[in-house]
Order: C-alpha cells, then sequence, then structure tokens
C-alpha cells in the first residue's frame, strides 16, 4: 500500500537538481500552492461522498454493492500483509526489469480501472438519460455445486446504464493506458479512492483504531526507516496515487514536476469517518457531529503533513498526522458529549454473513406482511 506524501514524483528531481544535464528551475510558491491544494481537494471529494455512499451501501440489497466487513482480526494482520507486499513490490523492481513490470500492472490496473470509474459515475450519469430510455436488466451469475449445496461465487447485477457508463471509462481506460496522463491516472485513483471508502466497512470503532494504529506504525517505519515506501511509490506506474504538477503554471498540462498522495492516506482514515457518519445517525439525533469533527480532523491532519514537508523537504508519512487527528477529535468529543461508550459499542454486522442475510429476509419478510395488513 501506497500511503506516503511525497515531492516530486516519477524521477522528477528536487527544484535544482540536475536531470539530464540540465537543471530543472525551481517551483513557483503559486504553483506549490496550487499542487498541495489541489491535492487536498482530491482527497477530501472521494471522502465526503464515498462516506454519504457508504450509508446507502450498508442498507442496500444488491449483492453487486454489498461491503466488505474489515474485523479487528483482518485489522491486525493488514500491516502485515502490506508490509509484505511493498516488499516484495520492492525486490521485484530491483531483480526485474521495470518496464516489463509496469505494463502487467498497466493491463491489470486499467480493468480494475474501468470497473471503478463506472461503478462511481453510474449513479451521477442516471440523472442525465432520458425517462424513454430503453433500459434492459442483466444478471451476471457464476454459482458452484448443485441443488441445497448451490452456493453462489458471483451474482451481479447491472443494466444498459452500467453499460454505458463502462464505455465512457473504458475511454479514460485507453487513455491512461496509451499516455499515462496525469490527469486519466487521477480519474482512477479518485474512483478507487471513493469505491474503497464506499465498499470497505469497520464493524466498530475499536477495529477502526486497530487499523489506524497498525497502519501509524507502517507508514512511519517504511518511510522514515527505509526508502522502499517512496523508491516503489516513483517506480509504480499504477494509479494508486493522486499527482499534481507544481509547474502546471509554465507548463500547461504538459508538466511533469509532481507532487503526490498515496490513496492509503485518503482510503484508510476515509472509512474510519464513513463508519463515524453511520454512527451519528444510528444515534438518530438528526446531527452528523462525529463525522464533520473527523472530517475537520482530516483537514487538519493532511494540511499539518504538506506543511512539514514544505518545510523540510522530505517525504512525510501523511498517516503520522492524519491518524491522532482522525481518531483524537472524535473521542474528544465523545468524552465532552458522555458517549464514549455508545461509541465503542456500536456495532456493524456483515451483511455477507448468513445469520445477517437470514436477519435481513426475515425483517423484509415482515416489512412486506405488514403492508399486506394495512
Amino acid at each position: 500500500m501506497d500511503s506516503a506524501l511525497s515531492d516530486p514524483h516519477n524521477g522528477s528531481a528536487e527544484a535544482g537538481s540536475p536531470t539530464n544535464g540540465t537543471t530543472r528551475p525551481p517551483s513557483t510558491p503559486e504553483g506549490i500552492a496550487l499542487a498541495y491544494g489541489s491535492l487536498l481537494l482530491m482527497a477530501l471529494l472521494p471522502i465526503f461522498f464515498g462516506a454519504l455512499r457508504s450509508v446507502r451501501c450498508a442498507r442496500g440489497k444488491n449483492a453487486s454493492d454489498m461491503p466488505e466487513t474489515i474485523t479487528s482480526r483482518d485489522a491486525a494482520r493488514f500491516p502485515i500483509i502490506a508490509s509484505c507486499t511493498l516488499l516484495g513490490l520492492y525486490l521485484f523492481f530491483k531483480v526485474f526489469s521495470q518496464e516489463y513490470i509496469n505494463l502487467l500492472l498497466s493491463m491489470y490496473f486499467f480493468v480494475l480501472g474501468i470497473l471503478a470509474l463506472s461503478h462511481t459515475i453510474s449513479p451521477f450519469m442516471n440523472k442525465f438519460f432520458p425517462a424513454n430510455f430503453p433500459n434492459r436488466q442483466y444478471q451476471l451469475l457464476f454459482t458452484q455445486g448443485s441443488g441445497e449445496n448451490k452456493e453462489e461465487i458471483i451474482n451481479y447485477e447491472f443494466d444498459t446504464k452500467d453499460l454505458v457508463c463502462l464505455g465512457l471509462s473504458s475511454i479514460v481506460g485507453v487513455w491512461y493506458l496509451l499516455r499515462k496522463h496525469w490527469i486519466a491516472n487521477n480519474l482512477f485513483g479518485l474512483a478507487f479512492s471513493l469505491n474503497g471508502v464506499e465498499l470497505l466497512h469497520l464493524n466498530n470503532v475499536s477495529t477502526g483504531c486497530i487499523l489506524l494504529g497498525g497502519l501509524f506504525i507502517y507508514d512511519v517505519f517504511w518511510v522514515f526507516g527505509t526508502n522502499v515506501m517512496v523508491t516503489v511509490a516513483k517506480s509504480f506506474e499504477a494509479p494508486i496515487k493522486l499527482v499534481f504538477p507544481q509547474d502546471l503554471l509554465e507548463k500547461g498540462l504538459e508538466a511533469d514536476n509532481f507532487a503526490m498522495l498515496g490513496l492509503g492516506d485518503i482510503v484508510i482514515p476515509g472509512i474510519f469517518i464513513a463508519l463515524l457518519l453511520r454512527f451519528d445517525i444510528s444515534l438518530k439525533k438528526n446531527t452528523h457531529t462525529y463525522f464533520y469533527t473527523s472530517f475537520a480532523a482530516y483537514i487538519f491532519g493532511l494540511g499539518l503533513t504538506i506543511f512539514i514537508m514544505h518545510i523540510f523537504k522530505h517525504a512525510q508519512p501523511a498517516l503520522l498526522y492524519l491518524v491522532p487527528a482522525c481518531i483524537g477529535f472524535p473521542v474528544l468529543v465523545a468524552l465532552a458529549k458522555g458517549e464514549v461508550t455508545e461509541m465503542f459499542s456500536y456495532e456493524e454486522s456483515n451483511p455477507k454473513d448468513p445469520a445477517a442475510v437470514t436477519e435481513s429476509k426475515e425483517a423484509s419478510a415482515s416489512e412486506g406482511l405488514e403492508k399486506k395488513e394495512k
């Protein structure tokens, strides 16, 4: 998992250092401010809208939109798995040709990016289809076994409108595959981030604290303790980071001196912020206190990361600043309101769990019976 805020990117040198026998002109203060401000804004968008969509996702009954619930065991193992993956990628780049590895990764993320972008834009595109649009329903179903032992492997429902979104997303995919343009990279990165925040659900606040705490240590170690994360981030030509050129004002869309933000710095705090929004709703007080508090904490933490990085001219582990802010601010608010017990006792069931599915079916049947009686 790439989770560092860095500058610059893609082999570009620090301002004023030689590159291919020439000296890169230093970025202007305006260009730096534009780059950092844009990264901050791009980070906030998938968190805000992904959190809102996570509420609908948690209530949804469509099997294709079922969230993946992260338990405390998953959270504890995640930093270890992420470390092994990161180190494996680092060794691959050291041993094998970077060109061939990135070609394979480009094809992989080309497919994933199209699917993620299509899922992201689908709700917005539905507003532009005319009422008489011939919309047909489809279902992709793969099962194994037969009779009572039949088990669903894939159950994906979609319609003609989704196919149109898939076609539009494919255009961006081809653009990214052929040009590796930073705008196409960011469109895929934003889609990955929004889908992550929407579809990855923490089952409770304690699990969120375990996950963020573990990745806090992971981020600090791999950024400050080694050069592994920054090396992989600069070598890895895939939309796993958001980038924005600091020399956009001088070179326009062909700018190449990038600041970057790893998607891990968006998705990991984002799923915790989304959990707090669902907790707010569970309180039934018609306020979103914890959501707005954690959202403001994220802005503070990322802003502090950018400030520290600009002062010390060194890549920063953003979770070093984001984790204390995103956990600390809401807990302080809960202490002030006397709701710490409610916060840490809030629990979400796994919608893919057989018991939860049975309970959901029983609730639906009960609702249908009540409507008939009325």
